[in-house]
């Protein structure tokens, strides 16, 4: 990414060190009336930064209200694709476009067209993480926060598609006792949390509670004390009188847990692999200095096909006010 300063061309590794990001950044937002979103996976400095740090659903509901000409959004490109789609008329900036998501990667539209086509009686229920293109296919679009209560409003007699996540869709299948037929998709960072190592943290840390996003598979699920989305699990360790928690979701989580509860101990659990913790790839992509850059340059941009967007603002549209 580059913009122009000075006839210079500025790219992310030149930046100035001695410059103020924070005070640069503030500045550009006031120039630009833009809004800041930032979801609670991004790193730290930039949930600080942040006009407003939440979930899928809290992001969806602060983009639809934003009164802000330009909307910056910390996240991954589906997030930001959903403000364009609820936003025609206001810029939508992300700071990385490869910021991608592998769940919203493992339903194309192409493939998911042909799964609608081949359940014509089918309501079709789509989880947020997903392309536009996939948005416009869908019926009804709902987050980790609200899918219960979406579909509890489902008639009985209507049979349903739940896609792209099959461990969200079990898990809500378990909740409500409704059988729907699931896209087999799912997310790379709660794919790989290790069960043995969560038991080896428990065996060394006996009154800790685990506490675990529902895209978690389900033998992770059925171990936890607690299950939740992001701002699920955010409020619950807020209210619990525990005082140490063994978290399952994305780390970036933990920031704002210890910022609301620095008296309580968070540990990140462990995947599969050498790493200490479970990070998204994608999510860590954008940086402060990028951020910086793309507002300073007014660049990336989201852009859609007109087509698209209207297609895929009824399903959301329709969550929103079932929500």
């Amino acid at each position: 990414m580059r913009t122009e300063i000075n006839d210079k061309i500025l790219t992310e590794t030149e930046i100035d060190p001695s410059l103020d990001l924070f005070a640069e950044i503030a500045k550009l937002k006031n120039e630009m009336n833009a809004v800041l979103l930032a979801h609670y996976y991004q790193e730290s400095e930039i949930q600080d930064i942040a006009d407003f740090v939440g979930d899928s659903l809290e992001l969806a509901r602060r983009a639809a209200s934003t009164q802000a000409d330009v909307i910056v959004f910390a996240g991954v490109h589906f997030m930001a694709e959903t403000a364009k789609i609820l936003n025609p008329n206001k810029l939508v900036l992300l700071p990385d476009l490869n910021a991608g998501c592998s769940l919203a990667d493992s339903c194309p539209a192409d493939e998911f067209k042909k799964f609608r086509e081949s359940h014509p009686d089918h309501f079709a229920i789509t989880y947020i993480n997903c392309t536009a293109e996939v948005k416009a296919l869908s019926d009804l679009i709902c987050t980790s926060s609200n899918a219960e209560k979406l579909i509890a409003q489902i008639p009985q007699d209507q049979p349903i598609l739940f896609s792209p996540d099959k461990n969200l869709g079990a898990y809500i299948m378990k909740k409500t006792g409704r059988p729907m037929v699931l896209w087999q998709g799912s997310c790379q960072v709660h794919e790989i949390f290790s069960e043995k190592k969560i038991v080896q943290i428990k065996v060394s840390h006996p009154n800790a509670k685990l506490i675990a996003h529902p895209e978690c598979v389900d033998s992770i699920l059925i171990m936890a004390d607690f299950v939740g989305s992001t701002s699920a699990l955010l409020k619950h360790v807020q209210s619990s009188p525990e005082k140490e928690f063994i978290v399952a979701t994305e780390a970036g989580i933990i920031h704002q847990m210890e910022k609301t509860c620095p008296e309580k101990t968070f540990i990140a659990a462990p995947p599969n692999n050498n790493c200490a913790c479970n990070e998204c790839p994608h999510m860590k992509l954008n940086t402060l200095e990028k951020l910086y850059l793309c507002m300073k340059n007014r660049s990336p941009e989201i852009v859609l096909p007109e087509g698209v967007r209207v297609r895929a603002l009824k399903p959301i549209q329709r969550m929103l006010e079932m929500s």
